[in-house]
């Protein structure tokens, strides 16, 4: 008896809040500090390693799993007072995420590919989809009576999330305009004018037009003539099959990355709200953390849409700025631990009162 006592003892303090709460800063320090010392290549040829990317991935990927376990410890548990289903659709969104992750980087590292549209987007997609749920259920269970200022900040923030998701869509001829485009900055930072547009027949009339004909080839140094017959010789390491899928996905890829953006603005303003409206109550700590949760994972979103834009899509992941991944799944962890330890205190306290 007094053995199993002893091991149910150890258990639960390895379980416990504290342990687990240092668990997950201890990962997300450990991620930051891989992130600072190897997120910049040794240089622009190279790239960056391929023991980085799959450290990224792991820290990532780890990070969500855990996330996705302690959310459904708390679904699993009737005493939650924000309640079951919030804490399901939290962590299935951090099950999806998980799920999306590993499909992600596999695409991106085994099969070498960097497709538009792949099958870790239809994870991803219902990450949004369940994540906006719970949250939006957690939202109603309470009674948003917010002040005048909370009402003005949650504006706020939403014109902000808006202008922010605008301009990281913006098209390639708004870019252009504004200066925002990598071909209109190094125009600035050369100080060379843009040719002007040819026109005449077989000539494209665009700013984005290609020079062709003796021109284009009397500019090419044989070094990069040399590297792109290379280039064109080696054969691709991709598979047929990814390749044919990632063409039968891309048309989708517009509408995919358009609701990317929407989620993560809807989901901006809802972990506003909800901070304003758990603000000072008893549970307020939780969801402080959920709150901050998904204000980091609007970061590296934008971010990783933002470079991958300005690189057209030749983007490689990894960048500092997405450690706000990991940092986002850490805090929903924490937030969910959080509430569980809450809420089994205080079922303990009344259940201590009554025998009292």
């Amino acid at each position: 008896m007094s053995s199993t006592s002893e091991k149910s003892s150890t258990s639960s303090s390895l379980l416990s809040a504290q342990t687990l709460v240092i668990v997950g800063i201890v990962w997300a320090v450990m991620a930051l500090l891989f992130f600072l010392l190897f997120s910049v290549p040794l240089s622009a040829e190279e790239g960056l390693p391929l023991w980085y990317s799959i450290g990224t991935y792991i820290f990532e990927c780890g990070a969500y799993l855990g996330a996705a376990l302690v959310c459904f410890r708390n679904w699993q548990s009737p005493h939650m007072v924000s309640g079951r289903n919030v804490w399901l659709g939290i962590g299935l969104g951090m099950l999806f995420y998980f799920i999306g992750g590993v499909l992600f980087g596999i695409w991106e590292l085994y099969f070498e590919a960097d497709p538009d549209v792949s099958p870790a987007d239809a994870f991803y997609l219902g990450s949004y989809v369940v994540l906006i749920g719970g949250m939006v259920i957690a939202v109603t269970s309470k009674r948003l009576n917010l002040e005048i200022w909370q009402w003005a900040l949650l504006a706020g923030i939403a014109a902000f999330g808006i202008a922010v998701a605008i301009w990281v869509a913006a098209p390639e001829s708004w870019r252009l305009q504004l200066g925002m485009s990598p071909a209109a900055t190094q125009e600035v930072v050369t100080g060379s004018a843009p040719a002007p547009a040819a026109k005449g027949p077989g000539l494209e009339n665009s700013s984005n037009s290609k020079v062709t004909g003796t021109a284009a080839t009397a500019a090419k140094s044989a070094p990069e003539e040399e590297e792109e017959e290379e280039a064109a010789a080696e054969p691709s390491k991709t598979p047929t099959w990814v390749i044919a899928l990632d063409k039968q996905l891309s048309p989708y890829a517009y509408a995919i990355n358009l609701f990317y953006i929407v989620g993560d603005v809807f989901l901006l303003i809802i972990a506003t709200a909800l901070l304003l409206a758990f603000w000072g109550g008893r549970f307020s700590q939780s969801w402080r953390m959920i709150a901050a949760a998904t204000f980091s994972l609007y970061i590296a979103d934008m971010y990783f849409k933002w470079r991958d834009t300005q690189a057209e899509g030749t983007y490689q992941s990894g960048s500092l700025l997405e450690v706000f991944f990991v940092f986002s799944a850490i805090l929903f962890g924490i937030g969910a631990i959080l509430e569980h330890d809450i809420s089994t205190r205080s079922r303990q306290s009344r259940r201590s009162r009554r025998a009292a």
